[in-house]
């Protein structure tokens, strides 16, 4: 089958887009609002996108909270989902006013950062500080606007739980990481891990 990702002509129940692009990691976004309102969020459209300095970035279809919060104070945390923080994580994902707190509603318990304002998830085992660098507006298509913006920031410490640390290496599928497929509903766990070397 070919199809148009534009026009989306492709017959099928959902859009198979982000069911191949996987597994897509999930950035649990924490930011706090002008008003010292916590927020916490999950984005499946995260990545780290370089190592020296480090950057990550996270998108949205829409201009939410995450992005506000982040563009008018400066900074985020992103905390590693688990499988064990997988049914809290999924309670942060609904749409709730500015006013609400996604951890109490939730129930987690934050952390202070080193580094930054916004906390990080307590449990998580995994957490990367940031600092807002720019946003980048999506520029439209086909005369259609785009309402995708991608949020970049600089990694400016990072926590890592010591008992992922085992022969001077993490490992991450001790705690069984999250990420998103292709239909709403849809996710894959990070439980395997195999060694391939690269040809010299």
């Amino acid at each position: 089958m070919h199809y148009d990702p534009i026009k989306k002509n492709h017959g099928l129940a959902h859009d198979p887009l982000t069911a191949l692009v996987v597994p897509r990691p999930i950035g649990w976004i924490s930011t706090i609002s002008r008003d010292g309102v916590n927020n916490l969020a999950p984005y499946s459209f995260f990545n780290a996108i370089s190592t020296a300095p480090p950057f990550v970035m996270f998108s949205s279809a829409e201009y939410k909270n995450s992005q506000q919060h982040a563009e008018e104070t400066g900074e985020f945390v992103h905390s590693l989902t688990t499988w064990e923080l997988r049914e809290q994580m999924n309670i942060t994902s609904a749409s709730v006013g500015p006013g609400v707190s996604e951890p109490e509603l939730a129930e987690l318990e934050m952390a202070p950062s080193l580094v930054v304002k916004p906390p990080r998830v307590k449990l998580s085992p995994v957490a990367f500080e940031c600092k807002y660098v720019k946003t980048v507006t999506l520029p439209p298509t086909d005369g259609v606007p785009n309402p995708y913006s991608i949020v970049i920031g600089q990694v400016v410490s990072i926590y890592i739980d010591d008992a992922l640390i085992a022969d001077g290496v993490v490992d991450l599928s001790k705690v069984r990481p999250i990420a998103r497929l292709g239909q709403l509903d849809h996710y894959a766990v990070v439980d395997t891990v195999f060694k391939m070397r690269r040809p010299t």
